[in-house]
């Protein structure tokens, strides 16, 4: 038996040694691949520590006042959040974008279903990511927090206790149009809340509206970013933005603006 367990090991050490030589001689046949695409250098950046924006990011909202926003009144302000008190906008328009958003649902718990911490965030104006308070919250599966509004459910009920802080993280991919105003590719949304995947490179169906069903209508590849008052006194804090539009795409966008179209 020690005998021909030591042949077999001996022979497939040779056979191993066979195929590496086989390999490394093989290598010096092929000349590397590579993709000849004339890239652009990744510009250098420096990532935030934690929920911190990274340096490429445009800061909306970091305590004290929301001096990025337009529609402000009614809002009360602490040193690190405010309390939505008025639907509002912001003053620049964002396309493709990755967002960054905290928000806390009212501590003291009132109300049920849509009526209980609700809020969102628009995207472009008219994309919402809903906001609500879904913690043994029974409503609608489409209307519960990190739905798309009445067109995707969350793919998990991710939400924390009322009160408690929790993230959105958003990948937006803003739609496009044809010039005559008809829809060229749609817009994309993955989601995640609290740090867990809810809602993946999800294809909307339209804009999210409440009395009709979705539907497109052509706007341009920058639109201001909203968050909603619903009567209900939801926190937020940290956050911000970075613009992802595509360099060619920002070109176009620009000479656009300068021709007032």
């Amino acid at each position: 038996m020690r005998r021909r367990l030591s042949r077999i090991v001996h022979r497939t050490g040779w056979v191993c040694a066979g195929v590496m030589l086989s390999l490394s001689t093989s290598a010096a046949f092929f000349e590397e691949w590579k993709s000849g695409v004339n890239w652009t250098e990744p510009a250098v950046i420096t990532p935030g520590d934690g929920t911190a924006p990274p340096s490429d990011a445009v800061v909306l909202f970091d305590g004290g006042d929301l001096e990025q926003w337009n529609g402000v009144k009614n809002w009360t302000f602490t040193e690190d959040y405010a309390v939505v008190g008025s639907n509002i906008s912001s003053k620049e328009g964002f396309g493709d974008c990755q967002l960054h958003l905290e928000f806390a649902t009212p501590a003291e718990v009132s109300g049920q279903g849509q009526g209980r911490g609700n809020s969102g965030v628009y995207l472009m104006g008219r994309y919402e990511v809903q906001i609500l308070d879904s913690y043994e919250n029974t409503t609608y599966f489409d209307g519960q927090c990190a739905s798309l509004y009445k067109q995707h459910p969350p793919l998990v009920n991710a939400c924390r206790k009322p009160g408690e802080w929790q993230t959105y993280d958003i990948l937006f991919t803003a739609p496009r149009f044809h010039a005559d105003g008809k829809l060229k590719t749609p817009a994309y949304v993955t989601v995640l809340q609290n740090g867990v995947l809810v809602q993946n490179h999800y294809e909307l169906q339209g804009g999210t509206y409440y009395e009709n069903p979705p539907s497109y209508e052509a706007h341009g590849l920058r639109e201001p970013l909203a968050l909603q008052f619903h009567g209900n006194p939801v926190r937020f804090r940290n956050i911000w933005i970075r613009d992802l539009l595509p360099v060619e795409e920002q070109k176009r966008d620009v000479v656009a603006a300068d021709r007032g179209q």
